[in-house]
């Protein structure tokens, strides 16, 4: 399949990732035709980054594009794909991309029956759905998955991806499931652990505790990202089992909620630092043992 130079671009919904692609296809010589959204907070974006594209309900944009952006939450991509497919909305020849990282390209097989290009895109960052991250756009990967042996399929992916601004990853079909657990488990959870972090420096009466752990935290992340679990550091790394025990006693008596955590990182640390010849193993041993105790009475 050839892509036209130019693509006459619909939007569903004009939420912070719709928004934000749309504009970055805009920027790339692509017509924004159509855009759809509900909330107030929908509509002003849309005036800030797609100006003067109309909105008008998902069936009406699909009518009017050949490339169609489906930008909404996960759990309700298959119900949207499939209602428009009963109403008779795709037709050969569209491209029909959506945004989740949690699916790939099945979800969108009511649109492939009727003879749409299917594809999923998914930026690898946060949107705030401003200005800005038009320009991040351009240090983000975009995990790209086609229908297998559709090579020409995986190349309008590629090529809309640079075209936005991206850098293009294929991501097999079946590999999407994993592929975006783990994007989920690191910059989810790190958000997580971070507030948490936060919450008990401000129980310990630090002030300006996000100038304090920044950068301790970047440190960290680029240490990890350059050496692995050669990075990890720590008492429960050094098997310093004492100081172990006052963290947990510590978690029980003032934040028992976060103490779990505390207790389920440790152990993938104890894990991780054996496997890595950091920690002897009577250590590991010792540390694990005191996990394994529970909240001392």
């Amino acid at each position: 399949m050839t892509r036209p130079a130019r693509l006459a671009v619909g939007v569903v919904s004009a939420g912070r990732v719709g928004s934000v692609l749309g504009a970055a296809l805009a920027r790339a010589g692509h017509t924004i035709a159509a855009a759809s959204g509900i909330s107030a907070a929908s509509h002003d974006r849309a005036e800030r980054l797609l100006p003067h594209v109309p909105l008008k309900p998902p069936d009406e944009v699909v009518a009017v594009a050949d490339l169609v952006l489906l930008a909404v939450p996960d759990d309700a991509l298959a119900d949207l794909v499939s209602g428009l497919a009963a109403t008779g909305a795709w037709r050969p020849g569209q491209i029909v991309i959506h945004t989740s990282g949690a699916y790939g390209v099945d979800v969108l097989r009511p649109a492939a029956e009727a003879g749409a290009l299917p594809l999923a895109l998914h930026p690898v960052m946060t949107f705030t759905g401003r200005e800005e991250d038009l320009q991040r756009m351009a240090a983000c990967s975009v995990g790209v998955t086609a229908a297998p042996g559709d090579e020409a399929a995986w190349n309008v992916g590629e090529a809309l991806t640079v075209e936005m601004g991206g850098e293009p990853i294929r991501v097999p079909e079946a590999a999407r499931p994993l592929y975006h657990t783990a994007l989920a488990h690191g910059a989810n959870h790190l958000v997580t652990l971070v507030a948490d972090c936060l919450e008990l420096l401000a129980g310990a009466g630090i002030a300006n505790a996000e100038r304090m752990i920044g950068p301790l935290l970047s440190a960290a992340l680029d240490n990890a990202l350059r050496h692995g679990d050669r990075a990890l550091t720590g008492p429960v790394a050094r098997g310093d089992s004492g100081t172990v025990r006052k963290h947990l006693a510590v978690l029980a008596e003032e934040a028992p909620e976060v103490r779990p955590c505390y207790t389920a990182l440790a152990r993938r640390t104890v894990a991780r630092a054996t496997a890595a010849g950091l920690l002897k193993s009577d250590a590991a041993a010792e540390i694990t043992e005191l996990l394994d105790e529970g909240p001392q009475k």
